[in-house]
This record gives C-alpha cells, sequence and structure tokens, in this order.
C-alpha cells in the first residue's frame, strides 16, 4: 500500500511541478532548484543554472524560481535589486501562467490517465433490468437505514430512469440534494429519500453489499473444507431450502436469520438431486456455513453489459470522464464547507489514501486512483489560499485588473498565514486519518 501511494504522489508531484518549471524556463525565468519530496535531500544532481534534487519527506515536492516569494521564504534575496531573469520582473500575465502550469499539467495527466483507462480496460456494468427481473436487490443495513427493503426493484433515481446497478452508487447520485430512489414493492412504486450527507455512510462501510446487491437464489457453488457447508456434503446446484425451520429463498434471507438469531447451532434443509435432506450442526468461531452462491453463466451474460471502446473513442470517454470526477470532487468540497458533510468523515490523508489503493497490487485501481489525485491535487492548488498556486493566481490576477502589484512586504505576511493554515490543516488531517483508524 505505501509503496503505491508514494509512487502515484511522486509521478504526480513531479509533473506539477515540472510544469512550473517548464513555463518558468519558457520565459526566460532562473529556477535555482526542483525537488520530490522535502528536504533533507537524498539525491541530486545540477544542469545549468538547475538542481534536481529527490528529497526524504515524500508528501509533496517545490520549484524554487529566481526572485519569487514561495516556501522558502528567502526574504534577504527579496531585498536584493530586481535581475532581468527573475519571477518578480516578468509581465504579471507571465507569472499568472507560471502558476497556473502544474495545475493545468496536473489536469492534463489526470484526462490522459483516464483516456488510457478506458482504453485498456473499457467498461464493466450490471444491468438494473435483469436484477429487477430476476427478484429484485438484497438490502445491506446502510440501505435499510434509509427505507429500503430485500425483494425492492430500483425503477429510478431521482426521479429518472437508469440502467446499471453503478448508477445508484454513483458519487453523483449519493451528493445529489433531496436525492431519492423509486422503488417497486409489493406491486407498488415507492419512494425513498436518503439524507445529503448519505454519501458519508456508504464510505465509512466501503462495502457494496452493506447498501444493495443483486438477490442471489441459494444455490451452492463452492465449499469450503472443514465448514459446516462441507460437513453437510452440500455440492454445487444443491439448494439451501430453510435455515433453522424458517424457508428461505435468497441468500440475503440466510444472512438475515444468521444475524438475527443467537444460537450456535443451525438446522438446514436442503434439496439435493430433487430429495430433501436435513443437517443439524455447530458453529464454530465464526458464525458462517461457508459456501459460495452459484451464478449461472447465463445469468452473468444477461446481467453484464460490457463495453470496448476503440483509441479514438476513448478520447472522449475519458476525458469526460475525467471531468465528471473533477465536478464530483468541487461538489463535495461545496458540501464540506455547508456542513452537508463532514470534514472530519469526508476528508482522507495519506493513510486514508494508502487504504484506498489496497494490499495488492493492482494496475488498474493504481491508474485509477492516480488519475482522480491528479485532478484532486490540481483542484486543491488552485484554491485562493496563500501558500498554494491559487493563493498566486489570486494576487496576480489582482495585479492584472488593477495594475497595481502587492508589496513584497504584504506578499510574505500573506506566504506565513498560509504557511500556517496548511500546516495546521495538515496536522488536522493526519490526527483525523489515525482516528479513523480506531473506529
Amino acid at each position: 500500500m505505501l509503496g503505491q501511494l508514494l509512487l502515484s504522489l511522486s509521478f504526480l508531484v513531479a509533473v506539477h511541478e515540472m510544469g512550473h518549471l517548464l513555463a518558468a524556463k519558457y520565459f526566460g525565468m532562473r529556477v535555482e532548484q526542483f525537488s520530490i519530496g522535502f528536504p533533507p535531500k537524498i539525491w541530486s544532481f545540477r544542469k545549468g543554472e538547475t538542481e534536481y534534487a529527490i528529497s526524504a519527506i515524500p508528501l509533496g515536492g517545490y520549484v524554487k524560481i529566481s526572485g519569487m516569494i514561495d516556501e522558502s521564504m528567502d526574504v534577504e534575496a527579496m531585498k536584493q535589486d530586481p535581475q532581468p531573469w527573475e519571477f518578480r520582473s516578468k509581465p504579471a500575465w507571465q507569472r499568472l501562467i507560471v502558476m497556473l502550469g502544474g495545475i493545468f499539467v496536473n489536469v492534463v495527466i489526470g484526462i490522459l490517465i483516464f483516456i488510457g483507462i478506458t482504453f485498456a480496460y473499457g467498461d464493466t456494468y450490471i444491468l438494473k433490468d435483469v436484477i429487477n427481473e430476476t427478484g429484485g436487490f438484497a438490502v445491506g443495513p446502510i440501505g435499510e437505514s434509509i427505507g429500503l427493503q430485500s425483494g425492492d426493484k430500483i425503477v429510478k433515481i431521482n426521479g429518472a430512469d437508469f440502467d446499471y446497478l453503478e448508477d445508484i452508487t454513483n458519487p453523483q447520485t449519493l451528493l445529489s440534494s433531496n436525492g431519492y430512489y423509486t422503488v417497486e414493492r409489493n406491486g407498488k412504486l415507492v419512494d425513498v429519500t436518503y439524507p445529503a450527507d448519505f454519501i458519508q455512510k456508504f464510505n465509512k462501510k466501503g462495502s457494496m453489499q452493506d447498501f444493495v446487491a443483486p438477490r442471489l437464489p441459494l444455490v451452492i457453488g463452492s465449499t469450503l473444507p472443514g465448514s459446516i457447508a462441507a460437513k453437510a456434503k452440500l455440492k454445487q446446484g444443491d439448494v439451501i431450502t430453510s435455515v433453522n425451520g424458517k424457508s428461505v429463498r435468497y441468500y440475503d434471507e440466510l444472512q438475515k436469520i444468521l444475524r438475527d438469531d443467537s444460537s450456535k447451532s443451525i438446522a438446514l434443509t436442503v434439496r439435493k438431486d430433487g430429495k430433501l435432506y436435513g443437517y443439524k450442526g455447530t458453529f464454530g468461531e465464526k458464525k458462517i456455513i461457508g459456501f459460495q452462491v452459484f451464478v449461472p453463466k447465463d445469468y452473468l451474460s444477461k446481467a453484464e453489459h460490457v463495453i470496448k471502446y476503440s483509441f479514438v473513442e476513448s478520447i472522449p470517454t475519458g476525458t469526460k470522464k475525467a471531468f465528471t470526477t473533477l465536478v464530483t470532487q468541487i461538489t463535495a468540497f461545496k458540501k464540506v464547507i455547508t456542513r452537508d458533510l463532514s470534514a472530519r468523515e469526508s476528508l482522507s490523508g495519506p493513510i486514508g489514501i494508502m487504504k484506498a489503493f489496497g494490499a495488492e497490487w493492482d494496475w488498474a485501481r493504481f491508474w485509477s486512483l492516480t488519475g482522480v489525485l491528479s485532478l484532486v491535487l490540481a483542484f486543491m492548488n488552485l484554491l485562493p489560499i496563500p501558500a498554494l498556486d491559487g493563493g498566486h493566481v489570486m494576487f496576480l490576477s489582482y495585479e492584472i485588473i488593477s495594475r497595481r502589484k502587492p508589496s513584497d512586504r504584504f506578499l510574505e505576511n500573506a506566504q506565513k498565514v498560509g504557511m500556517v493554515f496548511l500546516l495546521g490543516l495538515m496536522v488536522f488531517i493526519f490526527a483525523n486519518d489515525i482516528l479513523k483508524l480506531f473506529n
């Protein structure tokens, strides 16, 4: 997990800072240092006027441009007379382009990653109509908390028709204001609303099974050695018809009985080769029967909708996915600001991001998360906070519009305030990550 996080962040920081460096050099500014990570330095080399370094703290990076008030706070250098190659000597529009360079590159990289993922992997969706035709949805504790029931057939989202299971938990859906699902229940249509902060409850559990999933018949697939299923000699194609004297038809019904029954014993009725057999046993440490549900191939072929894209088709599709992701992040940020979402639940730092990468290496997941992080990095850097690129953009925009440059003293103080704010935010995020580990 840590290796994936460091590789992803190092790559994104490198391309972000390279955007600043290339723009600065294009306009004839002297770049003194390019660093991936923060000091102390581990390794460096010099080419021309620029020192390129890899530093020990891998949670960021920087480009030091001569004549610029930045995180280095090199006040003494700013007391000298401006030189032609310095940042402060260049026209405001050139300085603005330099500050937007990193943000621009992160947006472009994010789009390119989404295009590449779309071309390499395509899209696989589960058709909601097939789920509704074969029993509807199994509903977990999170779904039950908003009023959904197992067997519900979800037919609309926010009053509009939809096609895929994935649409139900799409971040844009979960971030909707006054959101609701329309379900068919016992032949009637019922609207089930969900609160504005519902996405936090969903993300906290982190499992689709805790919300909704396709309802599957209780047909045995494979069994675990030494489990109750193995002791009962269950085999593929056998059907469990009752548990502890209660009739069951679907897997979620069995789960509910086991969840609600505190007994350590279990009694099964199983249909084998057209005949009914009984089995009684006792659970061990874990309250599981020990089998996987059998999913017929014809069900998968009907339910799965696989879309492959040519390279040309991947360009608009991947670009749309990238901007949809960016809009979703902005929407979530606005909800945090308006307190519709809890900052504590919504914000994640390195530990939270590391957990998202998972313990096993998966290239599709790695590049998907890297693409999202690239767009998030671009958006966060554009925020008008001194010490971020957005702070410089804000002051440069003021200079261009008013034709008056803020004093170096003002910019120095603004930079200090911004750095204190960012350090405080980093402490909060790290502490929040650690607290989440124990919740």
